[in-house]
């Protein structure tokens, strides 16, 4: 196969601060949205279903074209493919900020999940591109910075922004940026990277891929509202296991299982994704209604105390990231799983008296612990694959992420409808919920540690972030 690569004439320092700004708009589109959600319900006299329509939209239009985005920008282009996504975004970012009804915020909301698909799937691949291989980890650890910033800074801003400006300008004032960066792209980015060009791209894989997890993801989320959850749930596994069934017979699948299978340190880098955001993404979730429904801390003081985690792992990602550029990047990565261990081992002791040091020192623990894992685990999968994956391998480390978070709140779920059934989280239902914690701590330190193995079975095995990466 003849690459079709032409070399990118565009500073490599302006490539990264331009895919930083996109990573850090996009966790923000996801963080903020949330503290409006009741603004947007009164001014439209929405119900709590439409409500959660809005957040799962967006998870959706992510979930669902990830990894075949991915694999299309690896065969047609990063550069089309993340300009377009560009495009998408903007458009939809603005139409949020004018839309006149709940329905069509949901409509929207989607559309903008699918160009953050597109962004995400190729911008980490498009820095992989130009980016000097000695270099990687510090370029990585600035992205996974902005990522961090982006989901702390998404609450905050928008609470100022709604009680000062309303809701639409959450989204009004990302436009600019995506403007910004639009224009970049145009006048900046020369070139194209496509080094699977040529191939077919897998159509009827990337079909069965999104029905089935839409099943899963639909059926999961909505398993206590929707009568025929579980029966997409079965449905959506059952298709899953077909589309991994269907792609191990083709010679050019969206996802190629046998190079997965042949690639150890790629498998396992992805796999400890996965097991690191099922263990930890829970614990904001119980934290935040912890610290206000049984302790009785005002939202705005829970904020503060909760973006003490996402601020230290900002802090930490440049310096996890230089690490990983002078030494390899698994021992690192797994020095940060062993600190998210024990924080998630430490919360397993929380009672409804805990103190606040108790609390903080765990948000502590976890915002350093995710710090030293996300970046040199995010040098270690990109270094392991040849040039022409790197959309897949961009795209894999968005969808295990994604995949992580499904799965640790699939886990809460069940243990709340264990524990408390139909009851509402109260005060009177304090010894329910703190069970319910306890429970889930236990299982997410079980997995956090099962990913200590996985990432050290790959420590030898990475090659030295000097070597140049294959061609």
């Amino acid at each position: 196969m003849i690459s079709t690569t032409k070399q990118n004439q565009a500073p490599f320092t302006a490539i990264l601060w331009v895919i930083a700004a996109v990573q850090f708009l996009t966790p923000f589109m996801f963080s903020a949205i949330g503290v409006a959600l009741p603004a947007i319900g009164k001014e439209f006299f929405s119900g709590a279903v439409q409500l959660g329509l809005i957040e799962m939209a967006y998870i959706l239009g992510v979930a669902l074209l990830l990894l075949p985005v991915g694999r299309y920008a690896d065969i047609y282009g990063r550069k089309k493919l993340f300009f377009s996504g560009a495009v998408v975004m903007t458009l939809a970012t603005l139409a949020l900020a004018l839309a006149p009804t709940v329905k069509l915020l949901i409509i929207f909301r989607f559309i903008q999940g699918i160009g953050a698909a597109m962004i995400t799937s190729t911008s980490f691949a498009i820095l992989n591109s130009v980016c000097p291989p000695a270099e990687r980890g510090k370029a990585t650890g600035i992205v996974v910075c902005c990522v961090y910033l982006g989901i702390s800074a998404g609450p905050i801003l928008a609470g100022l922004m709604i009680e000062y400006l309303g809701w639409r300008w959450i989204f009004f004032s990302a436009v600019p940026v995506e403007i910004v960066i639009l224009i970049f792209a145009v006048t900046r980015l020369k070139g194209e990277w496509a080094e699977a060009a040529g191939e077919p791209f897998d159509w009827i894989g990337s079909l069965l891929y999104m029905i089935a997890l839409f099943c899963i993801i639909i059926g999961v989320l909505e398993v206590h509202q929707l009568p025929l959850a579980k029966w997409l749930i079965g449905m959506g596994v059952f298709l899953m296991f077909l589309f991994l069934y269907y792609e191990n017979t083709l010679r050019h699948p969206i996802l190629p299982l046998r190079k997965i299978a042949g690639n150890r340190v790629f498998a396992l880098s992805n796999l400890a994704t996965w097991l690191n955001y099922a263990a930890s993404f829970g614990i904001m979730f119980f934290f935040s209604i912890y610290l206000q429904i049984i302790r009785g801390v005002s939202p705005k003081m829970t904020g503060f105390i909760l973006i003490i985690q996402p601020l230290l792992q900002a802090a930490c990602a440049p310096v996890a990231g230089r690490l990983a550029d002078k030494y390899s990047p698994a021992p690192i990565a797994t020095f940060g799983m062993i600190l998210c261990s024990f924080g998630l081992f430490i919360c397993t002791f929380i009672s409804a008296t805990s103190t606040y040091f108790h609390i903080i020192s765990i948000l502590v623990v976890m915002g350093l612990g995710f710090g030293f894992f996300s970046t040199p685990n995010s040098t270690a999968i990109m270094a392991s694959i040849e040039r022409r994956d790197y959309g897949l391998a961009s795209s894999m480390i968005a969808t295990m992420r994604t995949y992580g978070m499904l799965t640790a709140m699939t886990l809460i779920t069940t243990l709340l409808s264990f524990y408390l059934g139909d009851q509402p989280i109260s005060g009177a239902t304090a010894i329910g919920f703190i069970a319910t914690m306890h429970s889930a701590m236990i299982i997410f330190t079980l997995l956090s540690i099962v990913g200590i193995f996985c990432s050290l079975a790959r420590t030898n095995r990475i090659p030295s972030p000097h070597l140049q990466v294959k061609d």
